[in-house]
């Protein structure tokens, strides 16, 4: 049984394409960073602390399943060592998309896997370098109106319309998205899952 610590329907269209069954079960946790906490501790942090979340919910249900495995994520995008999350208005995206303007940041993701019944957890962390080319404020100003930066860490959405301003990246697409495949997989087979050999099986 795998279950997807996220409410996020980018992540579950990725793992759909690793695994066919699985559940959704989110849970809410303080996303705050920790003073003098990196990025790379941040976000392993808050995908152990989602995974962990979501088995204690899962763990009050009649029905649950005491093999689970959980799977979280979770995705921040830094730039001068700074941690932009979603922005949480106009101002705030404007904020962000201005210091990302024409120059190179870093996406950062991370995956945590947790098995319930033997406590066995295992993490991955991936970085991708991004660059982008220089964006007009009227252009900041549209790209909010369309609703796409809203729940997007650093304020956009490279698998959407804020594709238009990458100019290119190095690491790993998915990732970037929010979840990686790669690492997704092994993990996966880690845990006894082979994603296309399982599929052959229908």
């Amino acid at each position: 049984m795998l279950i997807l610590a996220s409410a996020s329907p980018r992540r579950k269209e990725l793992l759909s394409l690793l695994v066919r069954e699985f559940e959704v079960l989110p849970a809410d946790i303080d996303e705050t960073p920790k003073s003098q906490e990196s990025a790379n501790d941040y976000v392993v942090r808050m995908a152990i602390e989602k995974a962990q979340a979501a088995a204690e919910k899962y763990k009050q249900q009649s029905n649950a399943n005491v093999s689970a495995i959980f799977i979280a994520s979770d995705t921040s995008v830094i730039v001068d060592g700074q941690i932009l999350g979603k922005p949480s208005s106009l101002e705030d995206s404007q904020s962000m998309l201005r210091l990302l303007s024409g120059r190179s940041h870093q996406v950062v993701t991370s995956l945590c896997f947790f098995n319930v019944k033997n406590a066995h957890l295992a993490t991955k962390l991936v970085i991708s370098d991004v660059l982008f080319r220089a964006i007009s404020n009227v252009e900041i100003e549209q790209y909010w109106k369309t609703g796409e930066p809203q729940d997007k860490a650093g304020s956009y959405a490279i698998q959407g319309l804020g594709s238009v301003f990458v100019q290119s990246m190095s690491g790993s697409y998915s990732a970037v998205v929010g979840l990686p495949l790669y690492e997704t997989a092994q993990l996966l087979a880690q845990f006894g899952i082979h994603s296309l050999e399982d599929m052959s099986h229908e």
